[in-house]
């Protein structure tokens, strides 16, 4: 084959009125036509033996070696361009109409024949155009309202009610992601593998909800499979007043600690993010939760749920110690309510004397929230602030004396008036 090709380079370099002007027999000898191939040559090279699949792959990928060395680090922002995209067929440089490929073969009545269509001058501009976009590294953006915790990351979004079960449909239901990590896990026969857990709560904002952990090999697998294990382990949890618990408590997991207290209407939730998402899932209105120890989130949500399942309603209380169940509410000007009675109550004799009455204390299980240190204000270290507390200090108690007098007797009067009767005022009969 290269003898013919050396033949065929000095065939060509000799002009061509020498080769015409020779007699048949002499071209026979010199140049031997008869003997030259119309085979064409194909040239093979790294970029037609293998597909655009690995091409691609091996511009936009990092081998094991170099990521255990730090490099390629912005090689998952280079994107596989589609060299396809907006190509359309028949369509060109030269913009052509061909039946049976970009065109019906009999459009109605009418044979359509081979024809050339207007050029677009502006096909070039769009393609590159198009092409340009694809390698743009772009971030997720997402509506205020579908954010996360952190952005457009999982943890604090939401994914939608759990599948259904059978005909059960779980219709009002909301699930919000708590954690999504990755888990490296090295076997021995694969090596170094990667799962992901994810960690999911759902309810339907009236005290049904339940918590889920899934494992997949794929995040979006992991997060349908902790979505639909909440859905079928949900608890029902009892609202005091259709917005908070009925008392505070703590609660504990491992080395995670909680203190939740019962807050007024409008106070808010004062606590984690993830008690947050939780209490918005059940419906839970007003809360504060102080968290002590571990702060391992797989530890908080387990913890505030033995705590809600843990809590006694007002008449369960009042069963236990034998007595009456009193509030005292500050928008109630701290007036007592009964809010629940025992069938039978006992009497002063009957309560030992080192029994807890108190409360916070009896439902704290006689746990004390750690408090920090409260200094004086500027102020209060100044000159001036002794001759205010001075002039101050018989008024200081007028408020305390008007809401005892009422809580006595009803009306705000002196302590004399049972000996000295005071004149109502009106009108005489």
């Amino acid at each position: 084959m290269a003898s013919k090709l050396l033949a065929l380079r000095s065939l060509i370099s000799k002009p061509l009125n020498l080769i015409v002007n020779q007699t048949p027999q002499k071209l026979d000898f010199v140049y031997n036509l008869k003997s030259f191939s119309t085979t064409s040559v194909s040239n093979i090279n790294f970029f037609n033996k293998l597909p655009a699949e690995k091409l691609w792959k091996s511009v936009t990928s990092v081998s094991n070696a170099g990521a255990k060395k730090g490099r390629g680090k912005g090689a998952g922002r280079i994107r596989i361009r589609d060299l396809n995209r907006g190509q359309i067929i028949g369509v060109g440089k030269v913009n052509m109409l061909w039946p049976g490929l970009s065109a019906p073969v009999i459009r109605g009545r009418e044979l359509l024949k081979q024809q050339r269509l207007p050029d677009d001058p502006e096909r070039m501009e769009k393609l590159i155009k198009l092409r340009d976009s694809m390698t743009k590294f772009r971030r997720l953006k997402l509506s205020p309202i579908e954010r996360g915790w952190s952005g457009s990351r999982m943890p604090g979004r939401s994914i939608g009610p759990p599948d259904p079960v059978v005909d059960e449909e779980f219709t009002g239901f909301d699930t919000k992601v708590l954690q999504l990590r990755s888990l490296l896990i090295m076997k021995g026969t694969l090596g170094r593998t990667r799962n992901y857990q994810a960690m999911v709560v759902t309810g339907n904002g009236q005290g049904l909800a339940g918590f889920g952990i899934g494992k997949a090999k794929e995040a979006p697998a992991a997060l349908r499979k902790a979505k639909n294990r909440a859905g079928k382990k949900l608890m029902n949890f009892e609202i005091y007043d259709g917005h908070t618990i009925f008392h505070d408590f703590f609660t504990a997991f491992g080395k995670t600690k909680l203190y939740v207290q019962k807050k007024n209407k409008g106070y808010g939730l004062s606590c984690h993010r993830a008690i947050k998402e939780i209490c918005q899932a059940i419906g839970i209105k007003d809360l504060r939760a102080k968290l002590e120890g571990s702060n391992n989130l797989q530890h908080i949500v387990k913890a505030f749920f033995i705590g809600l399942l843990q809590q006694r309603t007002h008449q369960q209380l009042a069963e236990e110690k034998k007595l009456h169940l009193v509030e005292y509410k500050a928008e109630n000007q701290n007036y007592p309510t009964v809010v629940a009675s025992p069938e039978y109550v006992r009497t002063k004799e009957e309560i030992p004397k080192d029994e807890t009455l108190d409360f916070i204390q009896y439902v704290m299980n006689d746990r004390v929230i750690l408090r920090r240190k409260k200094f004086p204000r500027f102020f209060q270290t100044m000159p001036h602030y002794e001759i205010y507390l001075k002039k101050y200090e018989k008024y200081r108690n007028h408020e305390k004396i008007r809401l005892n007098l009422k809580a006595e007797y009803g009306e705000i009067k002196s302590f004399l008036n049972d000996k000295y009767p005071e004149p109502k005022e009106g009108k005489e009969e």
